[in-house]
C-alpha cells in the first residue's frame, strides 16, 4: 500500500511538472506580463499605478499595476488608451518630441507590446524573467522624496454645500521654527486637503492645477524662500454644489531645499503672457487670441505652462527671432483641462535679446466640446472655472550673448 501511495505521489509531481513546462514552452515566441509587460509598466505606468502613487494635482491614479493580479483585469483598457495615446497623459506636439525632460511618451513597439498582450490571452509568463522592482520613495507618498519642511493652510476652512466656485486667501509668516535662514528651493510639492480643491497659488513656492507635477528644479536653479516670509495661500474650490457635498479642506505643500553651502547659480524668474480682454463668441469652434513678450535682454527659457478653462483647444508658443526667422516652442494640440502640465525643457532654450515671444490662446465655446458648461453665450475672462483664461506661464533665467 505505501509503495503504491508514493508511486502514484512520484506521477502526480511529474505531471505537475511536465505541465508547468508545457505552460512555459508555449510562452516561447509570445507576450507575457513578467518578460514584456513589466518593464514597460516600470518606465511608464508605475509612479502614478502603484500604491501611494504620484497625485499629480488631485489626479491619482485609481488602480496599481505593480502585481500581475492587479493589472490582468485591465489589460485591455491599457491597450486601448496607450493606443489612443491618451495615456500616459502627455498632450505636446510630437514635433517637440525629445524636448522636454518630463515627456511621457511611449514608442510604437511599446504600445504594441500592450495590444498584443490583450489580443492573445494575457499570459502571465515566468516570473525570473521579470526586471528588480522598482523601489519607490517612502517619503509618506510625496514623489520628491523626504521633505525638509511641511507647511500647512493656517486653519481649516469648510466649503459649503452651496459652493460651485469659491476663491479663499489664508495669510501666514513662516516661525523661525519652520525657517531660521535664508534657503534656496530645491522641490516642492503641493498636496491637496480635499476633492474640490481646483488649484492653489502660493508664491513663491508655486501652485498646482489638475494634472500637475511636483516641481523639481534642474541642478543648478531654484527660486529662494527667504526667513520669516509672508505666505498668501490662493484657494480656488470648485465643486457641484447640493445638500451634503459640502467637505473640510486643510491643503499642505512638502519642500526640499539645496544643502545649506549652496549658492544657487541660475534664480529661476517666472513671467506670464496674459491676455484679459477677449470675448469667445457663443458657438464659436475655433476662436483665438494672442499676447507677445519681447525679451529685452538675452534669457534660457527652463519651462513652459499654458492655462486655459473648460473652453480650452489648443495653445502655442512661437518665437520670432531678431534675425526674423520663426520656431514654434511649443504646440498643445488638443489642450486638456484636467491635465495642466509644465513642459520642462531638457536643454535650456536660448533667447537673444529682442525675440519675441507669442502666446496663442484657441478655444471651442460650441456645442461639439463635451466640457462646454453652455455654448450659448458669449464667454469672457473670468476666475470660476465656467468662465475663462488666456495665460501662457514661462520660467526662464538670465543669460548673456555667450551663452548662445
Amino acid at each position: 500500500m505505501y509503495k503504491t501511495l508514493v508511486g502514484a505521489l512520484i506521477l502526480c509531481l511529474g505531471s505537475l511538472g511536465t505541465a508547468a513546462a508545457n505552460e512555459l514552452e508555449s510562452d516561447v515566441g509570445r507576450v507575457t506580463y513578467f518578460k514584456d509587460v513589466v518593464p514597460i509598466l516600470q518606465e511608464h505606468c508605475q509612479a502614478c499605478h502603484r500604491p501611494n502613487g504620484a497625485n499629480l494635482g488631485g489626479m491619482v491614479a485609481p488602480m496599481s499595476f505593480t502585481t500581475y493580479e492587479e493589472t490582468r483585469p485591465w489589460a485591455r483598457a491599457i491597450a486601448r488608451k496607450t493606443a489612443a495615446k491618451e495615456m500616459p497623459p502627455w498632450h505636446a506636439s510630437p514635433e517637440q518630441h525629445g524636448e522636454f525632460a518630463n515627456e511621457r511618451t511611449m514608442t510604437e513597439d511599446e504600445i504594441a507590446v500592450f495590444a498584443k498582450w490583450a489580443q492573445t490571452g494575457v499570459a502571465k509568463g515566468n516570473a525570473a524573467d521579470a526586471p528588480e522592482p522598482t523601489m519607490w520613495s517612502t517619503g509618506e507618498g510625496w514623489t520628491i522624496g523626504d521633505p525638509d519642511l511641511i507647511i500647512q493652510m493656517p486653519e481649516r476652512h469648510f466649503v459649503d454645500d452651496d459652493v460651485e466656485d469659491e476663491y479663499k486667501y489664508f495669510s501666514h509668516q513662516l516661525t523661525e521654527e519652520q525657517l531660521p535662514e535664508d534657503r534656496w528651493l530645491k522641490a516642492v510639492e503641493f498636496r491637496s486637503g480635499s476633492s474640490v480643491v481646483h488649484h492653489i497659488i502660493l508664491d513663491p513656492l508655486g501652485g498646482i492645477a489638475p494634472g500637475s507635477d511636483a516641481l523639481v528644479y534642474p541642478e543648478g536653479m531654484g527660486r529662494k524662500l527667504r526667513k520669516g516670509a509672508k505666505l498668501t495661500w490662493q484657494m480656488h474650490y470648485h465643486k457641484e454644489p447640493g445638500s451634503g457635498t459640502g467637505v473640510w479642506d486643510q491643503s499642505s505643500v512638502a519642500v526640499k531645499f539645496y544643502p545649506k553651502d549652496v549658492e544657487v547659480e541660475h534664480p529661476v524668474i517666472g513671467s506670464y503672457l496674459g491676455h484679459l480682454a477677449f470675448r469667445i463668441p457663443a458657438g464659436d469652434p475655433n476662436y483665438s487670441v494672442q499676447v507677445d513678450h519681447t525679451f529685452k535682454s538675452p534669457a534660457k527659457i527652463v519651462a513652459f505652462s499654458p492655462h486655459m478653462h473648460l473652453r480650452g483647444k489648443s495653445a502655442k508658443y512661437e518665437v520670432t527671432y531678431p534675425d526674423g526667422r520663426r520656431e514654434v516652442l511649443l504646440e498643445v494640440p488638443k489642450y486638456d483641462f484636467n491635465w495642466q502640465t509644465t513642459y520642462w525643457y531638457d536643454d535650456v532654450k536660448f533667447m537673444p535679446k529682442g525675440s519675441k515671444l507669442t502666446f496663442t490662446s484657441t478655444w471651442d465655446n460650441s456645442e461639439d466640446n463635451p466640457y462646454n458648461p453652455d455654448p450659448t453665450v458669449d464667454v469672457t475672462y473670468g476666475e470660476p472655472t465656467t468662465d475663462e483664461m488666456s495665460f501662457g506661464f514661462m520660467d526662464y533665467i538670465a543669460a548673456d550673448d555667450s551663452d548662445a
